[in-house]
């Protein structure tokens, strides 16, 4: 399940400002001797494709001898720009985050595979799942690029499609469990209450795209990014979403939501209790971003580690949405 991860991945992930490393004199006077001589022409072809520059070249070749020189006097690895000193792979800057990224992406192509195979196309939530599978590839495809080179442009790219993908979770999580999708052919509703759901269905998503929109304007127009904000909207998005599916897997004594509109409070299926599972493992895997420590190998670290953990639990968690979708209770929408 991306969600919990994207909104914590948001929380933590350093600003670009200047850290012990680049604060180095011998640093910056390594990447001033650096740039003067010249970089090597023409670059490989992987860091031409990457877009890395001389001045990134020189960065990278200078943090990695300072780096090297600090360990073998028993210093410690310090952090440059942000980030700890990754060995580059193919220009990409983090690749084990990329290939884990890309693996995540992977989860999301075959839970839409998944979803467009097994439901039924008049099922209500159909499309609202297979939208949030594309974009939830699309946050993954720009986490790739993001870990690959990190620039202002692809750090928005990244964040904003973080964002998207958390508030459409939420967005079908409301209208899963408040019943706001468009009744079956054969369930005969009031019109009255078809036309309420119609306005709550619509004010939603118009909500929803306000909401969005202002998100991307505020974060855009500031002279410089607000990470403080996104933290804190990314957290409120993702924890409703949370607490909507931990009510939906509260024990029948205790249910607050209807799970399916054709079935009493009481009725809670077996699966259920997989909701709540998903979202505590995630929880639980997301700590590792808590715990950061420097990369294992110049490769693998906890930010990393945790990409790795996350595919699995999206291919759990679209499990758990095809069982929820196959429900008998289902039944009253002529699927």
């Amino acid at each position: 399940m991306r969600l919990t991860s994207w909104l914590l991945s948001v929380a933590c992930f350093q600003a670009v400002f200047a850290s012990s490393g680049d604060r180095l004199p011998e640093f910056n006077s390594c990447v001033s001797s650096c740039t003067s001589i010249g970089c090597p022409e023409p670059f490989a072809v992987s860091l031409r494709l990457t877009r890395w520059t001389c001045l990134d070249d020189c960065r990278y070749v200078c943090m990695h001898q300072i780096t090297d020189m600090d360990l073998r006097k028993g210093g410690h690895m310090q952090q440059f720009f942000g980030k700890w000193p990754f060995w580059r792979i193919l220009g990409m800057q983090e690749p084990a985050s990329v290939i884990f990224s890309l693996f995540n992406f992977w989860a999301h192509v075959n839970g839409a595979r998944r979803m467009q195979r097994m439901l039924p196309d008049l099922h209500p939530m159909k499309n609202y799942y297979l939208t949030w599978a594309f974009v939830s590839m699309n946050a993954w495809f720009w986490s790739a690029v993001f870990h690959t080179r990190d620039n202002p442009t692809t750090e928005k790219l990244d964040y904003f499609s973080a964002a998207l993908a958390i508030l459409y979770a939420l967005y079908c999580a409301i209208i899963r469990l408040y019943h706001l999708y468009a009744p079956g052919q054969n369930q005969h509703s009031p019109a009255q209450q078809l036309k309420s759901k119609n306005t709550a269905r619509t004010a939603l998503s118009i909500f929803c795209i306000l909401l969005y929109l202002a998100h991307v304007s505020y974060l855009s127009l500031l002279p410089r990014f607000d990470y403080a904000y996104n933290i804190i909207f990314n957290l409120v998005v993702g924890l409703l979403h949370n607490i909507f599916w931990l009510l939906y897997a509260l024990p029948s004594s205790l249910s607050i939501l209807r799970r399916f509109s054709s079935q009493p409070k009481s009725y809670r299926p077996p699966f259920a209790i997989k909701a709540a599972y998903c979202v505590v493992v995630t929880m639980v895997a997301s700590s590792l971003e808590l715990f950061d420590f420097p990369p294992w190998g110049s490769v693998f670290d906890a930010h990393s580690l945790w990409h790795l953990a996350t595919a699995p639990l999206a291919v759990y968690w679209y499990g758990f949405l095809l069982e929820d979708s196959l429900d008998p209770s289902w039944r009253e929408h002529r699927l």
